[in-house]
């Protein structure tokens, strides 16, 4: 899932303009149709309002400058312009392209008012955008959950305009989603302190479908947010049932919990940047095993799970040939652990201490001690490593 969607935010919708072709070139070989992210989409709102502030006429379509240079244009869903022209409401309707976003079809609007001359741009939290409440997030708490280059794009383009029509550039900007608060339920606003609706989100303003760098991004904004409350114990989990057992086991409240999914490797290396005292990794007892294997990438995709590697495991268990055998052949990992079971080979503990090394290999000394669950579909342990000391496993 794009992490626009499980990050914090969303976006609006769009035509393509000036940036088909480039678009269509740069995923040519995936066949997957990119989309626009909310910051591009709340920017083009705010520059086609803030032109009827100063005209009079909606620009539709409305044409804004990226980061990395594209110009596309967006068609307007919604023109509001207040009698005497105080202020102006523009609104977009959300095309996350082929991502699986689920702010996708989603309303934008964005409402522009004039302010005295050297008050700037100030931006505030319509409906369905939400409220910082926590610390460790790039926004100061009590600031609308508008992220920074989505109000860097929006002051320039203010900047423009102003410029364009003689004007002092002195607004309010005030971003909504229809139905955000409901869509945000979705995301991990809640978990990361962003209360009432979603974040308006996007570093380039392109949505490149299944990016793996939004969902990436907030696993990292979960340690900020967690290190900033003090926490000294997160946990990356690869789901809600790995979820629910670390609480049951560590009585974790749910900023601690990092929706790890597939990225053990983006935990581990932000972990490593970003120190924090105990660090829980927990998971199902397949995926693990890729962990314990070497692999940072989870995903079946990208990583699969290795018997062969597993029966060698099981033999330092004290697994005899004919069940390494068995398990080398098994058709999934929950079989190997099954016969494993059967046997009185611990090869869930194994796993579990095997992926804690690991992961003790990428933090590379950080001062970070890292325990490891394994759990079945149903969310019972079924293996345990020990917690490593700074120093390395005990």
């Amino acid at each position: 899932m794009n992490a626009e969607a499980r990050g914090a935010g969303g976006g609006a919708a769009a035509s393509d303009g000036g940036a088909r072709g480039g678009r269509a070139a740069q995923l040519k070989h995936t066949g997957l149709r990119p989309g626009w992210t909310t910051g591009a989409c709340a920017t083009a709102a705010t520059t086609a309002a803030y032109t009827a502030l100063l005209t009079g006429d909606f620009p539709d379509p409305v044409t804004i400058t990226l980061p990395k240079g594209q110009t596309p244009a967006f068609a307007l869903a919604v023109e509001e312009l207040t009698a005497g022209r105080s202020a102006a409401t523009a609104g977009v309707v959300k095309d996350a392209g082929d991502d699986p976003d689920v702010t996708h079809g989603a309303l934008v609007r964005s409402t522009v008012r004039r302010l005295p001359p050297g008050s700037g741009v100030v931006f505030r939290a319509g409906p369905g955008v939400g409220t910082v409440t926590l610390p460790g997030l790039p926004l100061e708490v009590g600031e609308p959950a508008v992220n920074p280059v989505p109000r860097r794009l929006m002051r320039e383009h203010v900047e423009r305009v102003a410029a364009e029509h003689g004007a002092p550039g002195d607004v309010e900007i005030t971003v909504s989603v229809d139905h955000g608060e409901e869509i945000a339920r979705s995301t991990w606003n809640g978990r990361l302190g962003i209360l009432g609706g979603l974040s308006i989100l996007g570093t380039t303003g392109v949505v490149v479908p299944y990016s793996c760098s939004a969902w990436i991004d907030s696993i990292r904004r979960g340690v900020d947010v967690a290190r900033a409350a003090g926490l000294t114990h997160v946990a990356g989990c690869t789901g809600s049932t790995s979820e629910r057992t670390v609480v049951a086991e560590y009585g974790l409240p749910d900023i601690a919990l990092l929706d790890m999914g597939d990225f053990a490797g983006a935990v581990l290396k932000y972990v490593r940047r970003h120190p924090v005292d105990h660090l829980t990794i927990c998971g199902g007892f397949a995926k693990l095993s890729k962990l314990a294997a070497g692999h940072l990438d989870l995903h079946s995709a990208r990583s699969q799970v290795d018997k062969p590697f597993l029966a060698d495991l099981a033999r330092t268990g004290g697994a005899d040939e004919d069940l390494a055998s068995r398990i080398a052949t098994a058709n999934t990992g929950l079989e190997a652990l099954r016969l494993c079971e059967a046997a009185g080979v611990p090869l869930g503990d194994l796993v579990a201490s095997r992926a804690r090394d690991e992961a003790l290999t990428v933090l590379r000394g950080a001062p970070v001690a890292v325990d490891v669950i394994c759990i079945d579909r149903a969310g019972a342990v079924v293996g345990r490593s020990g917690r490593s000391s700074v120093d390395g496993p005990t």
